[in-house]
């Protein structure tokens, strides 16, 4: 029987997620804070945890000099498309690998989890020459493309596991009342995986979002150029420019800490809901 938590088993508890909570969150605080002071004021001695004057200064130049607006609606655009496409298709695959048993079967779900052991950057240099045959070099439809397929192995198997909790007696059921396997799929069992998709989509969209190598190698004009590769432009060989930088990494954020705020829920279900055989 375990007995009741001590008060100083508890003081040393919260010390410890205190600690925890802080070592997290200052990073976030320090970038926000040097994003909103002036050029002059972020290398100023002794540094100013909490700047006298704010400024907006960093991005009016992001907009105003770098066109950062740009680079926002090309990672907006790439991650969401490739995001939601990698899903659907990845539901379709993840359905098949659940519920129906072929002799193929071990060696895709091996292949799928093996490309994970890969880094992406070991590809750059065939996958470059391929989309170049393509024509699909510095083009947002080659960059979605490119997503969409490395995307698709995880998610898959991160699917399969959702389908294999949802009982084939529900699926069967609805097909005795008339329904076709496809009738079953979309009008019974995806509103049960709701949680799950939302989940997996949350999951394609933040690594689009974020990702560098392949939109570095890919991209090269700045009217194509994503965030990461925007960010990336601010370091030089001689100097960084910490303010603009700041201001950008803000930007860059904010986006997915709104889209988990909007669907934490969803996500801690489908999370969770692999836990427990349905």
């Amino acid at each position: 029987m375990i007995g009741k938590e001590t008060a100083g088993g508890r003081a040393v508890r919260f010390t410890f997620l205190g600690v925890w909570l802080l070592f997290t969150v200052f990073p976030l605080y320090w970038i926000t804070v040097t994003s909103l002071k002036a050029p002059g004021d972020i290398f100023r001695f002794p540094i100013a945890y909490w700047p006298e004057h704010f400024s907006l200064e960093n991005y009016s130049g992001l907009f105003g000099t770098a066109d950062f607006g740009t680079y926002l609606t090309n990672s907006l655009v790439v991650a969401v498309v490739a995001g939601a496409a990698a899903t659907a298709i990845s539901m379709l695959s993840a359905y098949v690998l659940a519920r129906f048993e072929f002799r193929t079967k071990s060696a895709l779900l091996m292949a799928a989890l093996v490309t994970q052991m890969i880094p992406s950057f070991i590809a750059l240099g065939p996958l470059y020459l391929l989309m170049t045959d393509l024509k699909l070099v510095d083009n947002r439809l080659g960059l979605i493309l490119v997503y969409i397929a490395v995307c698709i192995p995880f998610c898959t198997v991160m699917l399969r596991g959702f389908f294999e909790n949802i009982p084939d007696a529900l699926e069967e059921a609805a097909m005795i009342d008339g329904l076709s396997r496809f009738g079953a799929l979309f009008r019974v069992l995806l509103p049960v995986m709701r949680p799950g998709i939302v989940a997996a989509f949350i999951f394609n969209f933040v690594n689009c979002w974020n990702e560098l190598f392949l939109s570095v190698t890919l991209m090269n004009s700045d009217s194509n150029k994503t965030v990461p590769t925007a960010l990336n432009g601010f370091i030089s060989s001689f100097n960084i420019d910490w303010g603009s930088m700041s201001a950008a990494a803000v930007l860059t954020i904010l986006p997915t800490m709104v889209l988990f705020a909007v669907a934490s829920r969803h996500i801690v279900q489908g999370l969770t809901s692999g836990a427990v055989k349905g």
